[in-house]
């Protein structure tokens, strides 16, 4: 499955949100949206009325980019979601929430969810005591993700150092001794505290 690869901070001003894409230089004085929070480009201090179509469209990216998937997997979670019971955006959310990537970054572990994938794809990850190499790999309540300690265990503590301000959800247990991630129960729509308006999405894709 593909990436984006381009200038990361350029989305994060796109968006007029901070998506945490850079780890700790998001956290820091060199952040680029602190300096300059509007679009970029010439015309990006310019304000834009958007039409509802344009609203849709840009919670959709603002998505998409949080969790870090392109158009094709995030319309395949969108069509799985619509086949669940419950609420169709909820479900989409839950979804993402439930990425073995994701986990890792809210249990942070990971100082954003590239550096997550990348620990995952290379070989540093244990769910359930097999190896999983799989980013978009969905967690299930009950799972154990266990780190190779003698691989990652240096890079981990200093990880956890740069995150240490940062809040675990309440459905994951996080051992820093042991280096695990525990998944008490799967994700609920309030347990996602970042600013979604996912029936935007299902508008949007509803059309």
């Amino acid at each position: 499955m593909g990436r984006y690869i381009g200038p990361k901070c350029r989305l994060c001003r796109q968006e007029g949100l901070k998506l945490f894409l850079k780890g700790a230089k998001c956290q820091s004085e060199k952040c680029p949206f602190s300096k300059r929070p509007y679009s970029p480009g010439q015309q990006g201090k310019v304000r834009k009325k958007l039409t509802d179509y344009g609203m849709q469209l840009r919670e959709k990216q603002k998505v998409k980019r949080m969790y870090g998937v392109l158009e094709r997997q995030f319309r395949l979670y969108f069509k799985r979601a619509e086949r669940m019971k419950g609420v169709v955006g909820e479900n989409l959310l839950t979804l993402l929430e439930r990425r073995l990537d994701n986990v890792i970054f809210r249990a942070a572990f990971a100082v954003s969810h590239s550096a997550a994938r990348q620990l995952v794809r290379h070989n540093f990850i244990y769910v359930n005591g097999k190896r999983v190499n799989i980013p978009s790999y969905l967690i299930n309540s009950g799972d154990e993700i266990r780190f190779v300690k003698e691989k990652s265990k240096e890079m981990i503590k200093r990880t956890l150092e740069i995150t240490k301000d940062r809040e675990v959800p309440s459905w994951l247990k996080r051992d820093e001794q042991e280096l695990t991630i525990r998944v008490l129960r799967l994700p609920k729509r309030e347990d996602i505290k970042i600013p979604i308006e996912e029936q935007l999405i299902v508008e949007l894709y509803s059309k």
